[in-house]
């Protein structure tokens, strides 16, 4: 007989006396805390699936309009689509460099590291075409400097959202791409706190949507992606270990970022894309983002304006694992050269393909109060200093990479010391905010980063 009293095979059933009459009392006990089990689970279930709905329902969408010939389409943009444009992204993601070059999508490419690495594969003789929104999390004229920088390198970066499906199938459309350097997203832990839902549009959806254009191209191409070292969240094994726990991020942003390295296994695991996730270390240098601890302290500082360091419990020391960004981009354009190969083929995997996750620090994590004295030092000014407690934001204490397994599989060696960063960081920084300020004879816009 099943849960509900009633015949486990079809026929008549008569019920003579009332049901509960032939029910021992603790069988209806433990009837009840099952049925208020399930309750509960269906509940926090279904919250769950309207917390998940909310967020794309709330996050902010591209609003697609038809032009009037071509096939054009634009998302609020710039429009894309035409012969004109067509023959612009297939002469940037033309390969020049005999053998093994490769044509390399590149998202985020106005974006800081985005930008570095589609310079190095375009130096190298690689195809690169970029893709970027241009949004507004910090100031979009930096994005467009950068912009402007890679056009006199030869790479077109198209202006579009990684949302954006029709545009994605288009591009793999005009070129077959042979891998894409995934590096678009919503930055910031800080920032979910104001605008949640927009972490889970860039970071979740987006990463989905770059897939499902690989997964479905016919050949497909080999993914680098742009995880970060934010997944190890509350772990305190150090240093940090790709095979540690990454189970209990202290922030949305890393959760968004965790979240994309399970979407990840799931795409290699059904359609044979070959993926490799890359864990960055707090990158900084020159063509930097604003939203970073010694971009702003570097402008604080000149200034004059107070800079607020933060400590942990009882004024424990809160270090960075400080990575130059010349480090980074050798550590992705190695993971492009090992990403191996895609298996499938038209959305149908065909065989096992390369699923990989790797570290990509400095392995010397430095105290921010020396950070802040090394700025001292570099500019010449005094920092006026505000010791203040660490909130709970999202930040966590320190972070600091073993960095072993890149080293032995992508020969990843960093070799730029905090000091000579800062001071290739510092001669940008002033070089590219005197240009700005002889540009537009105003002190204020010289200074808004």
């Amino acid at each position: 007989m099943d849960v509900d009293g009633a015949p486990s095979t079809p026929g008549k059933w008569k019920m003579d006396k009332p049901l509960h009459h032939h029910r021992h009392p603790r069988l209806l006990l433990h009837r009840w805390h099952l049925h208020s089990t399930l309750s509960k689970l269906a509940f926090w279930s279904l919250f769950a699936l309207a917390l998940f709905l909310a967020f794309f329902l709330l996050s902010p969408r591209p609003h697609a309009s038809s032009a009037s010939s071509g096939g054009r389409r634009s998302l609020g943009m710039a429009p894309w689509g035409g012969p004109a444009w067509e023959k612009r992204v297939r002469l940037s993601a033309r390969v020049r460099r005999q053998p093994g070059g490769k044509s390399v999508l590149v998202t985020g490419a106005a974006g800081f590291v985005g930008m570095h690495v589609a310079a190095a594969l375009k130096r190298r003789g690689d195809g690169v075409l970029g893709l970027d929104n241009f949004n507004g999390y910090y100031e979009p004229s930096l994005k467009r400097a950068r912009q402007a920088l890679l056009e006199r390198a030869g790479v077109f970066v198209v202006e579009g959202d990684i949302n954006d499906g029709p545009l994605l199938r288009k591009l793999f459309d005009v070129v077959p791409f042979t891998h894409i350097v995934h590096l678009a997203a919503q930055a910031g832990v800080r920032h979910a706190l104001e605008d949640p839902a927009s972490y889970v549009h860039s970071n979740v959806a987006g990463l989905v949507s770059v897939l499902e254009a690989a997964k479905s191209a016919d050949p497909q191409p080999a993914v680098v992606w742009a995880s970060s070292s934010s997944v190890y969240g509350l772990n305190s094994h150090v240093p940090f270990s790709e095979a540690d726990r990454t189970d209990r991020p202290a922030s949305l942003y890393a959760a968004t970022k965790k979240a994309g390295e399970e979407i990840a296994h799931v795409y290699n695991h059904i359609y044979g894309l070959a993926i490799t996730g890359l864990r960055f270390f707090t990158v900084y240098g020159p063509w930097g983002r604003p939203d970073m601890a010694y971009f702003f302290f570097t402008r604080d500082i000149l200034r004059g304006k107070s800079i607020s360091i933060f400590e942990g419990p009882d004024h424990a020391t809160v270090a960075r694992d400080f990575t130059y960004i010349d480090d980074i981009v050798k550590g992705c354009v190695a993971a492009v050269d090992h990403a191996g190969k895609s298996t499938g083929s038209g959305g149908k995997k065909r065989g096992p393909a390369p699923l990989r996750i790797y570290n990509l620090g400095n392995t010397s994590p430095v105290p921010v109060a020396d950070l802040v004295s090394i700025l001292e030092q570099l500019l010449k000014a005094k920092a006026v200093k505000k010791f203040v407690k660490m909130p709970r934001n999202g930040d966590v204490p320190f972070t600091h990479a073993n960095i072993t397994l890149a080293q032995k599989e992508l020969g990843y060696h960093p070799k730029t010391g905090l000091q000579t960063g800062l001071k290739k960081f510092i001669r940008w920084y002033l070089d590219y905010y005197t240009s700005s300020l002889s540009k537009n004879g105003s002190r204020g816009r010289s200074m808004s980063s």
